[in-house]
């Protein structure tokens, strides 16, 4: 019998390791998908004549409920859940919905026993985590797709939607989304036109986040929808929302007119076509479009930062302070809004009021290097030397550059400290050697110092170099 030396049975070894774990991992999909199938569910919708309005899917979250999307359930007076075995029970009602989101929570009676709701996990997924989708299309009863979590997008004014790669099918819109441990990660709802792998999850925090109500008839919803228009605004908003997830804010934009057009009350379409304006650079209809959406919701502070951004961008800086303001009234730990209010004040010419507004947004977030930067500066220009160089020294920790040892040099010239400004100078000149401005900052530290010859480099290099800067510096070598 051959004998294999001791290396080469731990390679054979670890080959074997490997192709038995590829196949437990080929073997695990079908054991979840066997374990999670049965709570999910095809639903179909009828009109007060019996007729099939539409098909869709869901998943149980109680013994007694079932999530779907919101869109498949509107016009209709009646629904029926169909389980995996073919069992259809009635839906009684809904007991909540999110607009926006696109979510609805049906009550239904099922005997107790018979499903096992899915678990919701409130964590934000992770890109590249693997997924399945079990949809219930009419015909093809859980359907199993899998991919991954391609993208999490962070959309203004909505929250987080998910972009995922699994294939959804007509009939699974309102189908679970789940991760390898069997946890309901979001709610299929949309899918852009443009390409199949282009498909979108509500996150399953909205699920948590709905607001449960009395049972309503699925009837008296559906006329309530038409009364105030607002469920064809939701699904038209919905399709804007699907284009602003691919950051498509043209294609997204007509869709959120016409929302707001099909609903005038409706803030959050007003907010995002607005937001869309801005984005587009057409900042007055921007405003006309955030004010609308402030006047129905006047406690969302996003819609006053929109107003004041695009003011600022129209050089309406006074409108874009009292903006800001109202918006840190309604949310005074936004260090973002606290530093723009401080960009405006500096517009404006009110440099103590800048500078308070840096120091906000630095308390409420330490490592804001932005803020940090522009403090200092601010602190520069009011001859507060100082402070300054202590501000430029705690920004190396956040933006070790050139142009931060320059700031951090200047104050050391202003302050005398001169052997410090060289070298601070010589780290900037470090970090870029084409920095004119901290050569030019360079050779005037030395002719503080004396040393005329190491100034006359500096400008030489300037020169051949065909700077701006060289005259600057020649002007002080021969004042």
């Amino acid at each position: 019998m051959k004998k294999f030396p001791p290396k080469a049975i731990f390679l054979i070894f670890a080959i074997f390791a490997c192709f038995a774990g590829t196949s437990a991992a080929q073997d695990y999909l079908p054991e979840l998908v066997k374990r999670i199938k049965p709570s999910a569910v095809a639903i179909e919708t009828f009109d007060a004549k019996g007729n099939t309005v539409a098909r869709g899917s869901g998943f149980f979250v109680s013994a007694d409920r079932v999530i779907t999307n919101q869109h498949v359930i509107e016009h209709s007076t009646r629904a029926e859940i169909h389980l995996l075995d073919g069992k259809k029970f009635p839906v009684r009602g809904v007991v909540a919905v999110d607009g926006e989101g696109d979510l609805a929570l049906l009550q239904v009676d099922v005997p107790a026993g018979l499903v096992r709701p899915l678990p919701i996990v409130r964590a934000v997924p992770q890109e590249g985590e693997s997924i399945v989708v079990i949809g219930n299309p009419f015909g093809l009863e859980g359907s199993v797709t899998n991919g991954i979590v391609s993208a999490v997008r962070e959309i203004s004014g909505y929250g987080r939607i998910i972009q995922i790669t699994a294939p959804i099918s007509p009939g699974s819109s309102g189908s679970p989304v789940v991760n390898m441990l069997g946890q309901v990660i979001g709610v299929a709802t949309l899918q852009a036109a443009e390409g199949q792998s282009l498909n979108f999850a509500v996150p399953a925090e909205r699920i948590s986040q709905l607001k449960i109500g009395d049972v309503q008839s699925l009837s008296s919803l559906t006329a309530e929808s038409q009364r105030n228009k607002r469920s064809s605004a939701e699904r038209l908003y919905s399709l804007g929302l699907a284009q602003l997830s691919r950051d498509d804010y043209a294609r997204a934009l007509p869709y959120f007119e016409k929302a707001v057009e099909a609903d005038p009350n409706y803030a959050e379409a007003w907010y995002q076509a607005g937001y869309c304006y801005g984005v587009l650079g057409r900042h007055a209809e921007a405003l006309r479009a955030m004010r609308q959406a402030a006047r129905l919701r006047p406690d969302w502070a996003e819609t006053y930062i929109n107003i004041a951004a695009s003011s600022y961008a129209l050089g309406q800086y006074k409108d874009a302070v009292d903006a800001y303001r109202q918006a840190i009234r309604l949310d005074e730990n936004n260090a973002e809004t606290q530093y723009s209010l401080g960009l405006t004040f500096n517009k404006l010419g009110r440099t103590d009021e800048e500078i308070l507004a840096y120091r906000r947004a630095i308390a409420i977030k330490p490592d804001h290097a932005n803020a940090i930067e522009k403090l200092g500066l601010g602190l520069f220009k009011q001859k507060r030397y100082g402070e300054a160089a202590a501000i430029f020294e705690q920004l190396k920790a956040y933006k070790p550059d050139a142009k931060t040892y320059n700031y951090l040099a200047e104050c050391y010239i202003e302050l005398g400290k001169t052997d410090e400004a060289v070298e601070s100078l010589n780290s900037a000149l470090g970090y870029d050697p084409d920095f004119d401005k901290a050569r030019y900052n360079l050779g005037r530290a030395y002719l503080k110092l004396n040393n005329r010859e190491m100034a006359q480099v500096q400008y030489e290099i300037l020169k051949n170099s065909r700077s701006d800067w060289a005259d600057r510096l020649l002007v002080l070598l021969n004042p």
